[in-house]
């Protein structure tokens, strides 16, 4: 099994590119964040990144997702974002990195749990906001920065994938894996479709 993350910016397409993966017959593991926002706005708290306990609640839910997820021994799996990413969030809001991310970040280091090739999804030169997305194009592309060299620091290599259409995207995205399991001889294999 092989599992990949997709990662970038806010607003970069990643979601896109993840429901057109799934759609091609890839499992896909679900982005976090979002949905800790969207939880926490329905009960009330409208601004939960003002919280630190904010990055711990994504990074359990990161957890639980990934370890719910399983895996079949010749599959490949994308997962948007992982606590690599919940790390850089942590240092774009200025928040110290809590012991069960610090903890996290060992166990998926020490178990190789993902590629170290990951596939960082280039912004598109602007964002459009949301209710969970409330972050400015020049906000964006701090946190942009910060992401890169936050996986650098972690020993991930970086696969930019830049601005073209959602087709095009997934397409440089199967080549790259194709590639990477050609030259490492793998036995895994890819849907039909893709």
């Amino acid at each position: 099994m092989r599992r990949f993350i997709i990662t970038g910016a806010p607003g970069a397409g990643k979601t896109a590119i993840i429901r057109r993966l799934e759609l091609d017959g890839f499992s896909v593991v679900e982005e976090a964040a979002t949905d800790v926002i969207f939880a926490a706005q329905v009960t009330g708290t409208l601004q939960p990144w003002t919280h630190p306990s904010f990055i711990d609640a994504i990074a359990h839910l990161q957890k639980d997702r990934q370890i719910r997820a399983g895996f079949q021994q010749d599959e490949v799996q994308f997962h948007d974002r992982c606590v690599i990413c919940t790390a850089a969030l942590a240092v774009y809001l200025g928040y110290a990195f809590s012991p069960f991310v610090e903890s996290e970040l060992e166990r998926v280091k020490k178990e190789a749990v993902f590629q170290r090739r990951v596939f960082f999804i280039r912004n598109l030169g602007f964002v459009t906001p949301t209710e969970a997305r409330r972050i400015s194009f020049e906000e964006t592309l701090r946190f942009e920065k910060i992401h890169e060299e936050t996986y650098r620091n972690f020993g991930f290599e970086l696969i930019s994938v830049e601005p073209a259409s959602v087709a095009e995207r997934v397409a440089a995205i199967k080549a790259a894996i194709r590639s990477s399991l050609s030259l490492n001889h793998e036995g895994l294999s890819l849907p039909d479709n893709s």
